[in-house]
């Protein structure tokens, strides 16, 4: 089973570092929608893999949360598509958890869930920044950069200090460029 693991803020919709925090300022980047759509017809299983330290931050609670993933859900349904999944981490960074990217808890919980080796299977993780790239190397994911969110910045901080991740790493404007690519089978 082909597999997309989405991070949620910069990948899917807008980002802000104030946290995004109600249904009212979860804003879904254009195309993303359409995007997850496009991949659940190619026959691609799409979740989601997202840190939320604003739960523990007390910058909103559960119900906020479960609004925006339900949100997120309806439009997807509504586009011809299927979230099959959303995991996130809901921990402070300092509360040191195993969840919370770049560690792997979260894609660790995927694959629990759904009962596959990530490594084995094609999947591919997209995100905005070095913690969704690492978390996506550290499982054996194929990763995927997108420039919205915090995506430029993280590319242009990848290529001035050389990380090795970039050589791995397939970057693209947004992801409904990057679904053109894993959907024709061209991912670079």
């Amino acid at each position: 089973m082909p597999l997309i693991i989405l991070d949620r803020d910069g990948v899917i919709n807008a980002d802000s570092d104030d946290y995004i925090k109600t249904l009212e300022e979860w804003q879904a980047l254009p195309g993303s929608i359409e995007a997850i759509a496009a991949l659940c017809k190619a026959g691609f299983t799409v979740v989601v893999a997202t840190n939320q330290s604003g739960l523990s931050r007390g910058l909103f609670d559960l119900d906020d949360l479960e609004a925006m993933h339900e949100q997120l859900r309806e439009l997807v349904e509504a586009a011809g598509g299927e979230i099959a999944g959303i995991f996130y981490c809901p921990h402070h960074p300092d509360d040191n958890c195993d969840c919370r990217k770049p560690k792997p808890g979260l894609f660790d919980a995927i694959a629990r869930e759904l009962e596959l080796d990530l490594s084995s299977e094609r999947t591919i993780a997209v995100g905005d920044s070095l913690r969704d790239l690492e978390a996506a190397v550290e499982s054996g994911c194929r990763p995927v950069l997108v420039r919205t969110g915090k995506g430029n910045k993280t590319e242009s901080e990848l290529v001035e200090h050389r990380n090795p991740i970039i050589r791995k790493t397939a970057v693209y404007d947004d992801l409904r460029a990057a679904t053109t690519e894993i959907i024709s089978g061209n991912l670079r």
